[in-house]
């Protein structure tokens, strides 16, 4: 797809949601540390939300937390993201936060634990139905510490039994999102750990159940374009959380520590013709010392770029050099587009349809952060911290 004109029309199919989260006070495990101006209710983290699609035109929706971004009406709520130019994306539970879950929440031995975190995400369930969402998110930071501290096996049972009963309460257009992750904070064994036990149990539900491929939740040297590959095979590929880590779970801007391996992902997708077959592009970020909103502007346009260069392979080159078994012609294919500046055509781009072609310097401009931090009197810890 080297056609300039085609390579902007996929671009514009392109639909990347940010997290609710994003726009809040973050930090480490040590410390949060507190910006001027950050959003004190979900309405205006929406409102921040907004300045990103405002700015880039591919950032349409949000995701909420639960019970972070709680309100009285989730009607209303979405009308204001309405409102403001957006719409309410993917409804993030979490089971994580409460001293009832420090042995797990839906696997944890005590049936009375494991009831209330099923009824949050029943719950969670009902607000998509206010808000229209479409995207059910599931991360379960069970797990146990110490060999012989708990039943494996018995763990997975408890885990599908309440996999399943909340994915019988889904509407017929929802879905379920399974993520995983390596480890933390159950060190000796995890229990969605990686995306196959997230795969299998997704199988057993049913095919609205489908993984969500957290691009920092892998060992290291993992190969994650395969993973993609293979799940797009096998039609089980739900959403991805975009960030880049370069120890574990950083959650730093997309394609910050490695944007080749952005390019490798992007392209399985642009691969296999998925970049508007439903898969929910979302990032899931928390930025604890850079300015916010300009942060998820950068990662928007980090996965732009990474998708416009994707989108500039010579599929049939690359097949040809595939099939003649040339190693070096294959890889050479791959890397003249992963080499082009792609910038010029996405700020091309970006005038046809009526927006600045510097996004990040557009909103500098704009004068918006100034007035918030005038506007916002403190500000709530966003994120686990909350």
């Amino acid at each position: 797809m080297s056609n300039p004109a085609n390579v902007k029309a996929a671009l514009r199919s392109l639909e990347i949601e940010t997290p609710s989260w994003a726009y809040g006070n973050s930090g480490t495990r040590f410390k949060v540390f507190a910006q001027a101006g950050v959003p004190r209710t979900p309405q205006e983290k929406i409102a921040d939300a907004a300045q990103v699609h405002r700015f880039t035109g591919s950032a349409p929706s949000v995701a909420l937390h639960i019970p972070w971004d709680r309100v009285d009406d989730f009607t209303e709520l979405a009308k204001h993201a309405h409102d403001q130019g957006v719409r309410l994306g993917a409804i993030n539970s979490n089971v994580f936060q409460d001293d009832d879950y420090k042995l797990g929440s839906v696997t944890n031995p005590d049936p009375r634990v494991r009831r209330k975190a099923v009824r949050h995400l029943l719950d969670c369930v009902d607000i998509m139905d206010a808000t229209g969402s479409r995207d059910l998110k599931l991360w379960f930071s069970d797990g146990i510490n110490y060999p012989g501290q708990d039943d494996l096996r018995d763990r997975q049972d408890r885990l599908a039994e309440a996999l399943r009963e909340v994915y019988d309460r889904l509407g017929p257009h929802q879905r379920m999102l399974l993520e995983y992750k390596l480890f933390e904070p159950a060190f000796y064994a995890t229990d969605v750990p990686d995306w196959g036990t997230s795969y299998a149990h997704c199988v057993e539900l049913g095919p609205r159940a489908t993984v969500c491929i957290d691009t920092g939740h892998h060992a290291p040297g993992t190969n994650i374009e395969f993973i993609v590959a293979f799940l797009l095979r096998a039609g089980r590929l739900g959403a991805f959380d975009f960030n880049s880590r370069f120890y574990a779970d950083d959650d730093l801007m997309a394609g910050a520590a490695d944007p080749f391996q952005l390019f490798r992902i992007m392209y399985e997708i642009v691969r296999a013709d998925a970049l508007s077959s439903g898969i929910a592009f979302m990032l899931d970020q928390c930025h604890n010392i850079e300015a916010k909103v300009p942060a998820v502007i950068r990662s928007v346009l980090n996965v732009q770029e990474a998708t416009a260069k994707a989108l500039l392979v010579d599929r049939d080159a690359l097949r040809a050099a595939q099939l003649e078994g040339d190693v070096l012609g294959a890889n050479a294919v791959l890397m003249d587009a992963y080499n082009t500046d792609v910038r010029p055509l996405l700020a091309e781009l970006r005038t046809e349809d009526g927006l600045d072609p510097d996004p990040v310097g557009a909103y500098r401009r704009s004068g918006y952060g100034e007035r918030v931090v005038a506007e916002r009197v403190g500000g709530q810890q966003a994120g686990w911290n909350a």
